[in-house]
């Protein structure tokens, strides 16, 4: 999966460093995860990289649209995954924070269409569907919205 890796950073003009190679990996395999639970992760193999390090390699990513930021609204802190090039959206459990994908209404493009464009050239729509996990709707009644805490740091 690294020489995959090199590959992919290469192919957008960027150096194949450790670091980079570390952070995507980690969004291999944990997608949606916050920086704070990257760098964690990173640190297992690299255990001499800072925080900042893990910010700069993310905006690196995020710059050359290797990697996307999901930040639902009321999230603590961003969370970031891989862009596949796919038009998804995510699914929130507004009691647990789980953040899961799901496809895209209608294929690849822009798939909500607004009525008015003002002049803009779509490239893409985010949809974030709010709810409650199948595991939490099996716990306590779902929380007031202005009791809920979403995505509580180190969710994912």
């Amino acid at each position: 999966m690294e020489a995959l890796d090199t590959a992919l950073l290469r192919d957008r003009g960027l150096r194949a460093t450790r670091p980079r190679l570390a952070v995507v990996a980690t969004l291999r395999r944990l997608p949606h995860a916050s920086a704070e639970e990257i760098a964690r992760d990173v640190r297992t193999s690299l255990d001499s990289v800072s925080t900042q390090a893990i910010y700069d390699v993310l905006n690196a990513l995020t710059d050359a649209a290797l990697v996307r930021r999901v930040d639902p609204t009321g999230a603590r802190s961003a969370r970031y995954e891989l862009d596949l090039g796919d038009n998804h959206h995510h699914l929130v459990c507004r009691r647990c924070g789980l953040i899961v994908d799901v496809p895209c209404a209608v294929g690849h493009t822009v798939c909500l269409q607004p009525a008015i464009d003002h002049g803009f050239a779509l490239a893409e729509s985010e949809v974030t569907y709010w709810g409650l996990c199948s595991r939490c709707q099996h716990h306590a009644p779902e929380p007031t919205p202005a009791a809920a805490s979403p995505l509580q740091e180190g969710t994912v």
